[in-house]
């Protein structure tokens, strides 16, 4: 009877035990998932105590608040003039709200318009304040809804301006310039750009009271969409440009990441790899100057200068040009391992319009491609550091539709591929960041070990 009894209690003492440490392992649980922010794709607004934070680089990683970075976004253009108009910025907080519940942490837009209707820039150093309060709600609205931003200062083409303005606006004034490729040489024109560079980054938000430099919502600056100068292919004229402006930018803010705005051509450190399609820049070359913290890459499925690179090749089949894609984007992982660098995808996109076979499906499969690509090399560690696909709209946008537009909506499969996206990456940094906070309390308890045997 006595035995009876003592067995009851032990088991009634190792129940109670089990009950204790289950509970204990519930209460950390729901603590973790309390505090640790992006677990779920809810749009997220930074806390007031990381808004002095700014994503750093190390080594081929990026890093936010001491914890691995991944981003997962898109490219939205429009966003600084749609939101010059009072009457249409919900469109902006539409699609900010919206991308941050599909997991999307990043936005990549324009902060020019030179010249032209509805300008940033009315002539060098004249701004249109309607426009800047546009910009100014865009980065306040980012803010909101947890967003990083990269914002470009110019663009290579001459929509919405571009260099082409800028060597005009240097003509008038009695320059004598042969191409557009002046802007890069011309010293005038780069007065001009460096000017702009200073008045962008110095502007103080209206709605936020932030200067720009001092921002962490803005992750990172991009000197040019898509960088190019034909007129010199050895790429001379290209390396020293980015290298003037990349000091000069670093110069006024040192806070934020700067990357060119590469499409991923190579120069002469690669020349087989594009063959008989050379725009003077080189993805090796230009990533490896000092102020240009990441590498950038830019791959689209058709209508664009990759596909013409894959259609020039010999017996170039539908099967070899994806062939060629895939090693496209593993030796662009390959090399900025070796410069130690990260790289974005910056843009990547289906035309889907006019398309004869299922628009979606082909999508799908080339946006699981780029994302696989990117999800192989974070999982390893290695540089590839997220992607942006080209490009979200709001509601109400159509003449903005130029074919590459994805509804995010859940009828839509590959916004469902986007949010599957963001979970994995998030559970690669949820991963990643345990090991970051495990290897520092060790070393602190190493330290504190250490002093105590001295």
């Amino acid at each position: 009877m006595l035995e009876d009894f003592r067995t009851n209690k032990q088991r009634e003492w190792r129940f109670e035990s089990r009950i204790m440490k289950l509970g204990f392992f519930l209460f950390f649980l729901v603590l973790y998932l309390i505090l640790e922010p992006g677990i779920f794709l809810l749009p997220q607004v930074e806390a007031d105590d990381h808004d002095d934070e700014f994503v750093k680089v190390r080594g081929v990683q990026l890093m936010l608040n001491g914890r691995p970075y991944y981003a997962n976004g898109y490219n939205a253009y429009w966003l600084m003039y749609m939101a010059s108009d009072p009457s249409q910025r919900n469109k902006v907080s539409s699609v900010l709200q919206t991308a941050a519940n599909h997991g999307l942490n990043i936005a990549r837009t324009w902060a020019f318009s030179d010249g032209g209707y509805k300008p940033l820039q009315y002539s060098p150093g004249s701004y249109n304040e309607d426009m800047f309060l546009g910009l100014d709600f865009v980065i306040s609205e980012a803010r909101r809804y947890g967003t990083k931003l990269v914002l470009c200062l110019v663009n290579n083409y001459d929509n919405f301006g571009g260099k082409k303005q800028y060597v005009e606006w240097a003509k008038s004034e009695g320059q004598s310039i042969e191409s557009e490729d002046g802007f890069f040489t011309n010293t005038v024109v780069k007065g001009f750009y460096k000017n702009h560079i200073k008045s962008v980054l110095t502007r103080r938000n209206n709605f936020t009271g932030v200067v720009y430099k001092d921002d962490p919502t803005i992750m990172a600056w991009e000197l040019m969409n898509e960088i190019r100068c034909p007129s010199d292919e050895s790429g001379n004229t290209v390396q020293a440009w980015i290298t003037e402006m990349a000091s000069y930018l670093k110069s006024i803010d040192g806070n934020h990441l700067l990357e060119a705005g590469l499409e991923g051509f190579y120069g002469v450190s690669k020349q087989d790899s594009n063959p008989n399609f050379h725009v003077g820049t080189d993805f090796i070359a230009n990533n490896q100057i000092p102020g240009i913290d990441f590498a950038t890459i830019l791959i689209f499925h058709d209508n664009a200068e990759l596909g013409k690179v894959m259609s020039r090749l010999p017996g170039s089949s539908n099967e070899e040009q994806i062939l060629f894609l895939v090693r496209w984007l593993n030796d662009h992982i390959k090399d900025a391992e070796s410069i130690q660098k990260p790289v974005l995808f910056a843009e990547f996109g289906v035309a889907t319009k006019n398309m004869s076979t299922d628009s979606t499906t082909v999508r799908d499969q080339f946006f699981n491609l780029v994302y696989s690509a990117i999800y192989s090399s974070a999982s390893d560690s290695g540089p590839a550091i997220g992607g942006l696909f080209w490009q979200l709209l709001a509601e109400g946008m159509d003449s903005f539709r130029d074919g590459y537009e994805v509804p995010l909506d859940d009828t839509c499969s590959t916004a469902n591929l986007i949010a599957q996206e963001s979970q994995k990456l998030n559970r690669i940094r949820m991963k990643k960041s345990f090991r970051v906070k495990n290897s520092k309390q060790w070393n602190k308890a190493r330290e504190v070990k250490d002093s105590d045997k001295s």
